[in-house]
């Protein structure tokens, strides 16, 4: 495995289209049973079922773009890396949606079904 940046583009794309198209079910499919996440609220959740719960709960119309910025192998079926990614959630006043920066650290690994995310965090830019 090289540094693993398109695994993640790969991942990372999969899980932007799943986001920009609200299929909630698959986007908690690309997390590990017991994945460790921290999206824009401070709360900590861990496991599918807090994840679903999380991105039930996101506006909807809100839309994300990803670019990915580093990565590197951590074990031989691992990987971590970080991208930036904009959210954008449009409203009636700004139909467009004010672009909400974050930084995105994520490690993701091979498992018997495929690649998964099992820690993903986020904090704003500014």
């Amino acid at each position: 495995m090289s540094n693993g940046y398109g695994v993640l583009a790969d991942i990372l794309e999969e899980w932007r289209a799943a986001f920009d198209g609200r299929r909630v079910d698959d986007l908690v499919a690309l997390f590990a049973e017991d994945a460790l996440f921290q999206g824009l609220s401070p709360r900590l959740l861990n496991g599918r079922a807090e994840i679903r719960t999380y991105y039930e709960n996101v506006p909807p119309g809100t839309t994300a773009a990803v670019e990915v910025l580093h990565s590197r192998p951590l074990a031989a079926e691992a990987l971590a890396g970080f991208a930036t990614v904009t959210f954008r959630t449009p409203t009636p006043q700004d139909p467009a949606g004010t672009p909400l920066p974050v930084r995105l650290s994520l490690i993701a690994q091979h498992t018997g079904t495929g690649w998964r995310i099992r820690q993903y965090h986020v904090s704003r830019l500014s």
